[in-house]
């Protein structure tokens, strides 16, 4: 980023209107992305591993069918990235706002199992384009309070998750009646998600009127120049051990979490017998307590380290996360669902953080876009590998032996980081 882009954004951060680059506050920021995110959230959980079933869908399908949206974001998250070096950071985040705007309306032509995979490999363009590069800035505006400021962030985008999985749950058994839904109740609630996600482009376009960025190549920055140097970056990202060490413990963290956003849902109808409003519910309360302690684990960070706090934090996702199937009680799942947030706000107050913290300014893009990859390898793999052990090993109802081995290698997996990831160099 050159020195005007790191003006302009600090500018940003302030609240004042920026000559080039983001829209001209974070209010206006946070309000898009909060809407955005809502209505990502609505398509996802319970309604999606739920409309996948009602489809047709076994459990290793309805795993594939969760995790495929992120599979687009490995595969573009880093190209996202190098496009918005070249045509400037507020047009591809207008980009991945178009997405979320626009291709819900094809869920609604969705009538078989198939179709819907599609309309979601297509869906997870919105995050793939648009989260990589407000990870990036933010960094780049938060100076050495950047675990605080990417939490805070964070809160205000899972607020609006937190809206849209109750919601989800909501809709879908009022529409229902309490019956099995029908496939016309699943369209009119993608026809709720394709109007939020339109609500959030037509702010977008309030908001970034007149604050184009046009980055200026002066410095010989053309496509190529800038695609060199991304390789460049990248290649040195990748050697660095704790670079990937670090990003490998949010990776895995959010295995959990693809695992338990596909199979909660189902576990609590089809399993515990609730109703899909208390399966969106108990996501809810998981993403509530992660917003709320999210901000204080990256203060916290900040003040006094984040290495231990990882650490630790795998723990506490680990161990709820084993025990949610031995459980049928609704205030059981309750409480590890809790626990499970609560876990999930210090790691990922953390993780991102420390991965800013051992790049260079320089290369900070090429950071957070393998930081992003990493970060969707394992919410795609969670499903998908959480699906293969419940159809294989837990003949499609037993859950306790899938959730121990996902539980088992999150555990693997800080054990890793504590002996690769040794000197704390912050403060």
């Amino acid at each position: 980023m050159s020195g005007s882009d790191t003006k302009a954004l600090a500018h940003t951060a302030n609240g004042a209107t920026a000559a080039h680059g983001l829209p001209g506050t974070f209010n206006g920021l946070f309000a898009v992305g909060f809407l955005a995110r809502a209505s990502y959230g609505l398509a996802r959980t319970p309604v999606l591993a739920l409309f996948a079933a009602s489809l047709g869908a076994g459990p290793e399908a309805v795993g594939f069918a969760v995790a495929i949206s992120t599979v687009t974001g490995i595969f573009f998250k880093m190209p996202a990235g190098v496009l918005s070096d070249v045509i400037g950071r507020a047009r591809t985040l207008f980009m991945g706002l178009a997405v979320f705007a626009f291709v819900p309306f094809a869920y609604l032509f969705v009538s078989s199992y198939e179709a819907l995979v599609a309309v979601r490999f297509l869906h997870g363009f919105a995050t793939a384009i648009y989260g990589p590069v407000v990870m990036a800035v933010v960094v780049s505006v938060a100076g050495d309070k950047r675990g605080e400021m990417l939490s805070w962030f964070s809160s205000v985008t899972i607020m609006g998750t937190l809206v849209g999985a109750p919601l989800g749950g909501f809709l879908l058994s009022w529409l229902s009646g309490g019956q099995e839904p029908t496939l016309r109740d699943f369209h009119i609630i993608y026809g709720v998600v394709a109007v939020m996600g339109m609500a959030s482009f037509l702010i977008a376009l309030w908001v970034m009127h007149g604050r184009w960025d046009s980055p200026t190549h002066d410095d010989g920055q053309t496509f190529r120049a800038v695609w060199t140097k991304f390789r460049t970056g990248v290649r040195e990202i990748l050697m660095d051990k704790r670079v990937l060490l670090t990003s490998n413990m949010e990776g895995v963290q959010n295995l959990s979490v693809g695992a338990l956003e596909a199979f909660l849902p189902i576990y609590t109808v089809m399993v515990c017998g609730f109703s899909a409003f208390q399966a969106g519910l108990l996501w809810g309360v998981q993403m509530a307590v992660t917003v709320l302690t999210k901000p204080l684990m990256g203060r916290i960070s900040d003040r006094h380290g984040r290495q231990s706090l990882l650490f630790w934090g795998i723990f506490v996702c680990a161990v709820p996360f084993a025990l949610i199937p031995w459980f049928t009680s609704f205030s059981s799942l309750l409480l590890l669902a809790a626990l499970f947030g609560l876990g999930e706000a210090v790691v990922t107050s953390s993780a991102a953080a420390l991965v800013a913290d051992f790049c260079r300014e320089d290369h900070l893009g090429s950071a957070m876009g393998t930081f992003g990859t990493i970060f969707d390898v394992g919410h795609a793999s969670g499903p998908l590998l959480a699906g293969f052990l419940i159809g294989v090993v837990g003949s499609g109802t037993d859950y306790r032996i899938p959730f121990a081995v996902v539980a088992a290698l999150l555990v693997v997996a800080a054990i890793i980081f504590r002996t690769g990831v040794k000197v704390d160099t912050h403060k």
